[in-house]
């Protein structure tokens, strides 16, 4: 099977575990996904194996410490040592998917904010493009952090007996108006250099809509 089918059928199969054997496993479950730079097809297959061993064992009484032992992290990173990594070609395409969705919603949220903004006051349609891909590399660069920092902090809840959620929603919280406030103060802020063009609104909602396409397009050889 599959990666996308074989996490379908994790999902459905989880049902099974008694709730102290799924948090045993979600936790090494979610740790081990979290590790971008895995084969996604061989992570997936080494936890459905797990799951597998897990529910035969429970069927006989036994629990998941008592199969894979007291430290879930340990034993996870054991896993994770002998998993082999994400080919190249594999990771490029996801790269690729999302800076051109980036791309796309920023276009598409141009247009909307020229179409509606101009029936109030005169908004230029004038575009810098050096401007613009110094705008892009600090919203891709805040987007890419927010994913580590986010991925950080699921990462620190987990084998905990007790988590802390709502400081971990705090936190993310935090996190993500400061990039906001940076996404904005780098858009109004940043200065008029190079070039330019005019791009009007219906251009630019087209062009949104192109590039949009195209990414799901990545995506779909992704997957």
């Amino acid at each position: 099977m599959k990666a996308k089918q074989l996490i379908e059928e994790n999902n459905r199969k989880r049902e099974g575990l008694t709730k102290e054997n799924e948090k045993y496993y979600g936790d090494m479950l979610v740790y081990i996904r979290l590790q971008l730079t895995l084969s996604e097809q061989q992570s997936e297959e080494v936890l459905m194996e797990m799951l597998d061993h897990l529910l035969e064992a429970q069927n006989e009484g036994k629990t998941a410490k008592e199969i894979f032992g007291p430290n879930p992290k340990q034993y996870a990173d054991e896993i994770i040592e002998n998993l082999p990594k994400e080919k190249k070609r594999q990771v490029l395409p996801f790269i690729s998917g999302l800076a051109l969705n980036v791309i796309s919603y920023m276009l598409i949220i141009r247009s909307i904010v020229i179409l509606i903004g101009s029936q109030f006051k005169e908004i230029t349609t004038t575009v810098y493009p050096l401007t613009s891909i110094i705008v892009f590399s600090v919203i891709l660069a805040s987007i890419s952090f927010g994913v580590w920092y986010i991925f950080k902090i699921i990462k620190d809840s987990l084998f905990l007996e007790k988590p802390n959620n709502k400081k971990d929603m705090i936190k993310a919280g935090i996190f993500g108006s400061v990039s906001m406030a940076l996404i904005i103060v780098a858009s109004k802020l940043m200065p008029e250099i190079g070039p330019s063009f005019s791009l009007s609104w219906w251009a630019s909602l087209l062009c949104g809509c192109i590039i949009w396409i195209a990414g799901y397009g990545v995506k779909k050889i992704e997957a």
